[in-house]
This record gives structure tokens, C-alpha cells and sequence, in this order.
């Protein structure tokens, strides 16, 4: 188990708002490939040999969805809503495949808050430097939740709750 400098929990639920954006532009870089396909043991030669890659229709190497979706949730886990957040639910399409050294815009949107369920919805979509889009769908979270303090344990009480 790490240990590490306690980091401040992300915003619960009451401090995000329908309509909150979060854009952020990430280049896929062979190294980001790499440790990728490394860490996750996928061989799958479509996403790195150039000549395997070449005589399939996508010409040349693809990245895998499942990164694209590790940008996603990592946005999700440092910013919107941030540390504390937990993904309960996704639902992501990938309409047209990512090159290698390509530049994607992502644009996370919250579109629901429920707060008795404490779930947040968040709508995802990406688009190439073309402008075409390579990622969209829906992402369901728990926002972060924080633990009473004994201070507001203790207030709860002598106000009989």
C-alpha cells in the first residue's frame, strides 16, 4: 500500500454544477504507448508494429480505446469531480480510430447531479485535430464524499439527530 501526502477529497456534489466543463488536450506520444501496452501485457500488433498495421485497413498503428478511456478517468480522479470520485457506470463509443503522435481535444460535461444517489453524470466527447470526433458517451460517478468530523458527530448529537 502507498503512503503518501494526504491529497484534499474532490468536490462533492453540492460544489459542481449542470453544465461544468472540464477541456483538455493531450498528444499521444510513443512512450505513453508504450508503458500503456506494457503495464497491460496487450501484444495486439495493430496498436504498434507499422508493418503488421500497414495491411490492415487502419494503414497504419491505432491506439487502443481502453487509453483513450485512462484519460478519461484519470481526469475524472484529479479534476472533475477529483480525488474521491469512483466510476459506477461507462458508456463510451469510438467512432474512428486514433493515430500515434495524434493531438485529442476532450471536452467532459456534467449533464446530471442526483444528489440523494450522489451520482454524477458526466457526458464525454473527443475529437482528433481534424475536428472529427474519436470519443464520445457517458460517464456515471459517485462524487466524493467526505466523513463527518467528530466536531459535527458530536454537534448531531446534542441537536438529537
Amino acid at each position: 500500500m502507498l503512503k503518501s501526502k494526504r491529497k484534499a477529497i474532490g468536490k462533492d456534489i453540492t460544489e459542481l454544477e449542470l453544465g461544468e466543463r472540464l477541456h483538455l488536450t493531450e498528444k499521444i506520444e510513443d512512450k505513453d504507448l508504450m508503458l500503456y501496452l506494457g503495464l497491460t501485457n496487450d501484444a495486439n500488433p495493430l496498436y504498434l508494429q507499422h508493418d503488421y498495421a500497414a495491411e490492415t485497413i487502419y494503414g497504419q498503428p491505432i491506439v487502443p480505446p481502453i487509453m483513450l478511456t485512462g484519460i478519461v478517468t484519470a481526469a475524472i480522479s484529479k479534476h472533475m469531480p477529483g480525488p474521491g470520485a469512483h466510476i459506477i457506470n461507462q458508456q463510451l463509443h469510438f467512432p474512428k480510430p486514433v493515430y500515434h503522435y495524434a493531438i485529442v481535444e476532450f471536452v467532459l460535461e456534467v449533464t446530471k447531479l442526483d444528489v440523494a444517489m450522489n451520482q454524477v453524470t458526466i457526458q464525454v466527447d473527443a475529437t482528433d485535430q481534424e475536428g472529427e470526433r474519436v470519443m464520445s458517451g457517458e460517464i456515471v460517478v459517485i462524487a466524493p464524499q467526505k466523513l463527518p468530523t467528530k466536531q459535527s458527530q458530536t454537534q448531531e448529537l446534542a441537536d438529537g439527530n
